[in-house]
């Protein structure tokens, strides 16, 4: 897999893990939606049930901007497994035009924003560095 395949296939998954880190340094993941848009992967805080708005990814992030975005491919046959990590300084957008794109992108990937797009902050993952792995060519 080259630079290009790995990118086609990160933005064609549906879901993805997204780690930051915590103030105590210890690591943070959570599964998330996302988009591509040029060369960032965004994803938003959205109307999904949730325990508190005060999300731990976000307290992480204005305390250290380093993330990563893991998607992957499982499957039985191991010949077809494959991972792209993207490694990055997030940010945190609460309102403004980036933060309308990043919905727009959201909502035109997953037919369950059409209706009520997602309204809470965004996360801005600009992909510094980009890598992967995959069992088979």
């Amino acid at each position: 897999m080259d630079r290009d395949e790995a990118l086609r296939r990160l933005t064609g998954s549906r879901s993805a893990r997204l780690a930051t880190v915590r103030p105590d340094s210890t690591p943070h993941v959570v599964p998330i939606v996302f988009a591509v848009i040029g060369g960032d992967i965004v994803t938003m805080i959205d109307h999904k049930p949730k325990t508190t708005q005060n999300l731990q990814r976000l307290r992480n992030l204005e305390a250290n901007p380093r993330a990563s975005v893991l998607v992957d491919h499982y499957g039985e046959d191991w010949e077809q497994l494959w991972w792209v990590r993207v490694d990055g300084d997030a940010r945190v957008i609460g309102d403004g035009p980036e933060h309308e794109r990043a919905a727009a992108a959201l909502a035109g990937k997953y037919g369950q924003y059409l209706d009520r797009p997602p309204t809470g902050p965004a996360i801005i993952i600009p992909m510094g560095h980009v890598s992967w792995w995959v069992s088979s060519v």
